[in-house]
């Protein structure tokens, strides 16, 4: 495949034309400028460098990118040229900031082999210059990737294999938000850790629909609405022991606390356990354990819809995760406005989920 740098003046293999690369629009397409200042996304393969970046800026004496990033061990980034950029249309949702690592494997029917891409999502109506790291040995950082990102766009950050992903577990995205040519509300620099689980590359069902692409993705949020996602700061082993604590708790069903104006951070608990609901389950089979269970999440769900940023944990235990998975389809095709995220790691360990209400 050929190999690109932006500034690169090329023409096409089989077509009429050519112009100058301007940026990537992933690993494989490249964004050229044709003579008649026309962005053109064209395949990186069918690009033929008949004048190089590289070349032009030795003869003025200016060290490339590329050169500085082989001293540096810094990942290329995709160069943006703000200046004179045409914005695209922002909205009222866009001017809070929500961030996202992506994983897409690339053969998702052969998840023992395949490798996989990363993106980092910018969902927002701000440029993001920004940082991807990963830990090494749990000491020293390494930047996988630094660069520009645009408004309301995905950027394609690496390719990586499976030998790579036990030196993935630890990563962090660092970013400063602003926006060109007009004025902008200030945002707080952004630092998020977050410990990847290898083994969900290893599952199917890790891969989920989401926003973002067609395909499905293993999606980690960094930010969500200008807030910080919380790292995990326990180890899994300590996790399964606060779990099994947990679940030889005594439970009230449906323990609820109501949310006051003294007290805006009350959560309201719902244990959804079979046992905590029922006193006996003689007679019904699982898919009515389960109906059930879904009717106690609905009642609570619209109990609450009309209760603005009410937070409601559902404790639904670990085990195969049949209930988890059926509650999550219920947000999505019920309750779409609401936001969902893992509960707190520390305090339910794996079996619970938190929704707010929007």
């Amino acid at each position: 495949m050929t190999k690109l740098q932006v500034g690169d003046t090329i023409r096409f293999l089989n077509a009429v034309g050519g112009g100058k690369v301007k940026g990537f629009l992933n690993k494989q397409v490249a964004i050229v400028e044709d003579e008649h200042g026309f962005d053109i996304p064209v395949l990186i393969s069918e690009c033929v460098v008949i004048e190089s970046a590289k070349e032009e800026k030795l003869e003025t004496g200016e060290i490339p990118n590329e050169v500085e990033n082989e001293k540096t061990g810094i990942s290329p980034a995709t160069e943006i040229s703000i200046e004179g950029h045409k914005e695209g249309e922002e909205t009222p949702e866009g001017e809070k900031i929500t961030t996202c690592l992506a994983y897409l494997p690339i053969d998702k029917k052969n998840l023992s082999t395949t490798s996989y891409e990363c993106y980092f999502v910018n969902d927002s109506n701000y440029y993001l210059f920004f940082t991807y790291l990963c830990r090494e040995n749990n000491a020293a950082w390494k930047t996988r990737y630094n660069g520009v990102i645009e408004p309301n766009t995905k950027i394609f950050l690496e390719e990586f294999d499976k030998s790579q992903l036990n030196e993935m577990e630890r990563v962090c995205v660092q970013f400063i938000a602003f926006k060109a040519n007009k004025p902008f509300e200030l945002k707080n620099p952004c630092s998020v850790e977050l410990r990847i689980d290898p083994v969900k590359f290893y599952k199917l069902h890790a891969f989920r629909e989401n926003d973002y692409f067609d395909e499905d993705a293993l999606v980690y949020y960094i930010t969500r609405n200008d807030l910080p996602e919380r790292p995990m700061t326990i180890s899994t082993e300590e996790a399964e022991r606060l779990l099994k604590e947990k679940e030889h708790t005594d439970r009230e069903p449906l323990r609820e606390q109501k949310t006051t104006k003294a007290d805006k951070e009350a959560i309201i608990e719902v244990d959804l356990h079979i046992n905590q609901l029922l006193d006996s389950t003689a007679g019904m089979s699982n898919a009515e354990i389960l109906d059930y269970q879904l009717q106690k999440f609905n009642e609570v769900m619209q109990e609450n819809l009309h209760h603005k940023n009410q937070r409601i944990v559902f404790i639904h235990g670990k085990g195969e995760g049949i209930l988890k998975s059926a509650i999550l389809k219920e947000l999505k095709s019920k309750y779409r406005k609401c936001y969902v995220q893992d509960a707190s790691f520390q305090k339910y360990g794996y079996g619970a989920t938190m929704v707010i209400i929007k």
